[in-house]
């Protein structure tokens, strides 16, 4: 598992004025999800293409597991570092699984395992290889392309990813099932990603960290619950939005706020007429469905201590434990 970190990391290019990233510190942790934000110039994409050196810092040191990355040759470095952009970048002239193939044959792997890795990653990005692997990019979607382009910059195995806005030209429905996948395969792969994004509704559903900037320089670098009911300035607080509420529920869990069947008062003849909701579901999720069913409560339901794979009762949330929350009146775990 790999961690960056950045040492006073400053960076201006010839002719400007003013640094295009000033003095920016911070250490990322293995494993990690971390999406840069901030306004459009303010050094994001910038930061984050220091990382595999298509930009060389003019001060300050950038570390890649203890070790300074201009160390590392940037052919070698850009290796061992996935990388999706915005447009798929996909090339044109070549197959779905010719593209995916790039990083295995240039790190010298042999046909089967190039081959095992195409149909393994493919599978994993839900484009089954057998209907995808000849295709060419024109004959994608662009959620598709998106999702091969992911697949290649996975195919070296890296263990940091750079992502530079890569639903950033995608429609909205797609870009939220992309967000989903984005989700799905950090939790079953865990790598270090850093992610960059202009859209706060996106930072806050992806982000294990937000790396906040202003003007080339970090202004809160936090997790996302702590950004938002502790932000560092007036820009991060309006930069977020800090007084939706409907944000912070969309961050907190319903597991974290439920009150469980020991200590809830009611009948098991009643539990089985409420509307149920899922222990993993944010409470933005939990109050959409009380506001559908028109129940002040739901019982939440998830997997019991046996090994049967019924669900079963777990708890009660009810409207006003949501609203004790949105008002900071329930102090909640996070």
């Amino acid at each position: 598992m790999s961690w960056i970190r950045f040492e006073q990391v400053s960076l201006t290019f010839p002719g400007a004025a003013l640094p295009a990233v000033s003095q920016c510190s911070c250490e990322i942790a293995a494993g990690k999800l971390v999406v840069i934000l901030g306004p459009s110039g303010c050094g994001k994409t910038t930061l984050l293409k220091m990382v595999n050196r298509l930009y060389e810092p003019t001060a300050g040191t950038i570390y890649l597991d203890k070790q300074d990355i201009r160390q590392i040759p940037a052919t070698t470095l850009r290796q061992q570092i996935g990388y999706v952009m915005q447009q798929s970048g996909l090339f044109p002239h070549m197959t779905v699984a010719q593209n995916v193939a790039v990083v295995p044959k240039l790190l010298g792997w042999k046909r089967p395992q190039i081959q095992a890795r195409i149909d393994e990653l493919l599978t994993l990005v839900e484009l089954p290889p057998k209907e995808y692997r000849q295709r060419y990019p024109a004959q994608l979607s662009g959620g598709q392309q998106q999702r091969v382009g992911l697949a290649r910059a996975l195919a070296g195995n890296p263990q940091v990813m750079l992502m530079d806005e890569p639903f950033g030209a995608i429609d909205a429905i797609t870009r939220s099932t992309l967000q989903d996948e984005i989700l799905r395969l950090q939790s079953q792969l865990q790598k270090t990603i850093l992610f960059v994004s202009h859209d706060v509704e996106e930072a806050l559903r992806l982000a294990d960290y937000l790396l906040i900037m202003q003007r080339g320089a970090i202004v809160q670098y936090d997790t996302p619950f702590n950004v938002l009911t502790r932000p560092a300035n007036a820009f991060v607080a309006d930069l977020l939005g800090v007084e939706d509420c409907m944000r912070l529920l969309s961050l907190l869990r319903v597991e974290t706020v439920m009150t469980s069947l020991a200590n809830a008062s009611v009948q098991t003849e009643t539990l089985s007429k409420l509307p149920t909701v899922q222990p993993q579901e944010d409470l933005r999720q939990a109050l959409s469905g009380m506001l559908k069913t028109g129940s002040s409560q739901l019982v939440v339901m998830g997997k019991g201590s046996g090994n049967a794979d019924r669900p079963v009762p777990l708890g009660l949330i009810t409207l006003k434990q949501i609203q004790e929350v949105a008002k900071g009146q329930l102090s909640v775990p996070f």
